[in-house]
């Protein structure tokens, strides 16, 4: 009776913890898979993008589906997100506060430039399009609010990227860099003196990178905490940002993510 009682005991400290800490993450894995890709994904696809098992993919996704977190597309026979995600995402949204901060500052600024701004969150070592207000003129840029990005394509994310500590940005460099565009940046060298370059500026500048046609101008936003929370921008169609456009556009976005970082309770450094 004493030793299966020790077993049971180093089974919780070393053996059913970690394994139920695997579990969770891989479940969290797949729900996250939804977030950067095409709607629906099926049972292969999920196997091979995060190197599980058929089987252990099937159990995941026929319990995220009993909660109504995914549910079945009868178009392609995979899964989609459910009701139940979607509430998820509606009270995150509703209760961000680096949404409510940035909503008055974007719409300002959208009023001033007359082109899209937008607000992405840092997510892991990616992003996510937060929120958006639209630019007025018939032609213009939309994101997809929600999705997720890697760092190293357009303003928003390298702005991101910069302001990482060494060892985080190198170990984001060092992982597969996906191209998007014929214009995406996938070479560690090349992006290191892009983004030393943009650390200087306090912004950054795009042209179709992450997705074709468009253009941006990025500023990092910063919580309370000094560390980089996300980034906001200017964008639209790449044939009204020239070289002049953005250069007058970067002063002011810059000065609105600073407004936003100050309502997050961000102290900006003394400036010698």
């Amino acid at each position: 009776m004493k030793d299966k009682t020790a077993r049971g005991s180093a089974a919780e400290v070393g053996g059913a913890e970690p394994m139920g800490t695997e579990a969770a993450a891989r479940v969290a894995d797949v729900l996250l898979l939804f977030t950067g890709g095409p709607a629906s994904l099926g049972v292969s696809t999920i196997s091979r993008e995060l190197g599980l098992a058929k089987a252990v993919v099937h159990r995941i996704l026929r319990s995220l589906a009993s909660r109504e977190l995914l549910v079945t597309d009868p178009g392609t026979r995979g899964y989609r997100l459910g009701p139940a995600a979607a509430a998820l995402g509606a009270r995150a949204l509703r209760d961000s506060t680096l949404r409510s901060a940035a909503a008055p500052v974007l719409r300002r600024l959208r009023d001033e430039t007359y082109e899209t701004t937008t607000l992405s969150e840092l997510v892991g070592d990616a992003r996510v399009y937060l929120d958006q207000f639209e630019s007025p003129q018939e032609i213009k840029m939309t994101v997809e609010v929600g999705r997720r990005f890697p760092l190293h394509t357009g303003a928003s994310g390298k702005v991101i990227l910069a302001c990482f500590p060494e060892p985080r940005r190198e170990a984001v460099l060092a992982g597969p860099l996906a191209v998007l565009t014929p214009q995406t940046v996938s070479d560690p060298a090349r992006l290191r003196a892009e983004l030393a370059d943009i650390a200087r500026r306090g912004a950054a500048v795009s042209h179709g990178e992450r997705q074709v046609g468009a253009a941006s101008v990025a500023a990092p936003v910063f919580g309370v905490d000094g560390e980089v929370a996300g980034a906001i921008s200017v964008c639209g169609p790449v044939d009204r940002f020239g070289a002049e456009t953005c250069a007058r556009y970067v002063p002011a976005v810059r000065a609105a993510a600073e407004e936003i970082s100050a309502a997050l309770g961000w102290a900006a450094p003394t400036r010698g």
